[in-house]
């Protein structure tokens, strides 16, 4: 088993790459959860997501 630290102090054990995945989309989902103009970056080292980054934009007119 694989031991991989995120940045925030997180460990995560990888024991199969789809648990990994599935793991990791749920930030991403919250992140573009009401979300209507702007982006998600999803940063990625080694293969974990280590940072995701929301900017969120407002249409003026």
């Amino acid at each position: 088993m694989e031991t991989r630290a995120f940045a925030d102090g997180r460990d995560r054990r990888a024991s199969s790459p789809s648990r990994g995945v599935e793991a990791d989309l749920e930030p991403v989902r919250r992140a573009l959860s009401g979300l209507r103009f702007g982006e998600v970056r999803v940063i990625v080292q080694d293969g974990v997501v280590v940072q995701i980054e929301r900017i969120e934009k407002e249409r003026l007119r």
